[in-house]
């Protein structure tokens, strides 16, 4: 199921199918974002015709490619490699006609890729905020809004840039709701959000932030806003969601006589609390066969947060897992997945993991305290105590996390 999930939203499928015309004057590609390197390798396998490009992906994830340049930069934490790349894309779009064709490649992650800082805000200042926005609990939207207003590059300053150029902008969503605006802080979309929602994001969060920093966001400089002329000349087209991903999922639990129940692809919240809910359901399934009655698999995408408190290694599938497996306390006939459709949980070299009905047993049996884990937000080390993570390696796609719970027949 998880496979199919990800194939769903492989760039060698979705690219080719959305390629827009060539223009009468030059065609640019630039782009970023974990998926972005394989969509730069699609899009010269399907395009017929020279092509000069950059695009920035995540460390791992390049695709060797022969027209397109394609450069390796941090994540999730932006880094000098990021930086010098997001100035070269801004600098290529410049000077551009009405015959000209931008043609952006973007997935989720391009926020810490494309790492162009505003005027007064340094790349130090902008790792800062990154690392204090993951470690916060803020949700992906609310991270972003922060980002927007930090860049001189996302939140539309892109098609700004490129303007009056067309720009068609190919997305891959790894966002709740697939908000265009929020995937890699939408550098071809419109701006709806404003400083002071940055501010307040800041405030709400008790983010620690330089003065140089809070001197950016209370000057009256915006983002460009709905309405603004340049993005008269944008398109922006999403090619792969997370919906469809878990369609995908769904079919294979169908084909193997299992009735899938989608629980929703935008699902937030911190992880512990959404693995207390996913637990309630699932043994509503298996004790009352409600809202199905087994055998049934219950699927869920979005984005999950965690607050950290502790000092352990994990994303926030794994800690949603563990939660999940705490509150099953080893229930017979439920299993459990769940993993970033991108291949890393977090920072970490896995996926997501596994859970078992003794999962908890063979835990115990290795001197480890679940309870205590889940405390210090340590669920890799539990899971690899076990042998139970989900490891895939790069998976070049990324469309949000993927969460299943098969509960078979008693």
């Amino acid at each position: 199921m998880f496979q199919a999930g990800v194939e769903a939203a492989l760039p060698q499928l979705c690219v080719p199918a959305h390629l827009p015309p060539k223009p009468k004057g030059r065609t640019v590609i630039i782009g970023a974002g974990k998926a972005s390197g394989a969509m730069a390798k699609a899009l010269e396998d399907a395009w017929d015709g020279p092509l000069d490009g950059l695009v920035v992906t995540r460390y791992g994830y390049r695709l060797p490619t022969e027209r397109l340049e394609v450069v390796e930069a941090a994540h999730p934490v932006p880094d000098a490699a990021g930086r010098e790349a997001a100035q070269r894309i801004y600098d290529m779009v410049q000077g551009l006609t009405e015959d000209d064709l931008v043609l952006c490649l973007i997935s989720g992650g391009g926020s810490s890729l494309l790492a162009l800082p505003a005027e007064g805000v340094t790349l130090e200042d902008k790792q800062a905020m990154n690392k204090a926005l993951l470690a916060s609990g803020a949700t992906i939207s609310e991270m972003n809004t922060v980002r927007k207003h930090l860049s001189a590059i996302k939140g539309g300053r892109l098609a700004q840039a490129a303007y009056p150029a067309r720009v068609v902008a190919l997305m891959i969503s790894d966002v709740p709701g697939d908000d265009p605006s929020i995937i890699a802080s939408g550098p071809t979309v419109p701006d709806p959000s404003t400083n002071a929602d940055a501010l307040a994001i800041i405030e709400k969060y008790g983010l620690d932030v330089p003065e140089n920093m809070r001197r950016v966001l209370e000057r009256n400089e915006e983002t460009p806003k709905p309405g603004d002329p340049c993005f008269g000349r944008v398109e922006n087209i999403m090619i792969a969601t997370p919906q469809a991903s878990l369609e995908a999922a769904a079919e294979v639990a169908r084909q193997a006589g299992v009735t899938p129940v989608i629980l929703g692809d935008s699902i937030e919240g911190e992880s512990r609390d959404v693995a207390l809910v996913h637990a309630g359901i699932a043994r509503q399934c298996a004790m009352r066969g409600q809202p199905e009655a087994p055998p049934c698999v219950l699927i869920s995408g979005g984005e999950t947060t965690i607050t950290l408190k502790g000092k352990g290694k994990g994303g926030r599938n794994t800690e949603f897992l563990l939660a999940l497996a705490i509150a099953l306390a080893g229930m017979e006939n439920i299993y459990a997945l769940a993993g970033d459709t991108d291949g890393v949980d977090g920072s970490e070299d896995n996926a997501g993991a596994l859970i078992y009905p003794d999962t908890l047993a063979r835990a115990e049996a290795a001197g480890l305290n679940p309870k205590a884990m889940l405390a210090d937000n340590d669920p890799y080390t539990f899971f690899k105590g076990i042998g139970d993570l989900l490891e895939t390696g790069p998976t070049m796609t990324n469309v949000n996390d993927l969460r299943a719970i098969l509960i078979e027949k008693g």
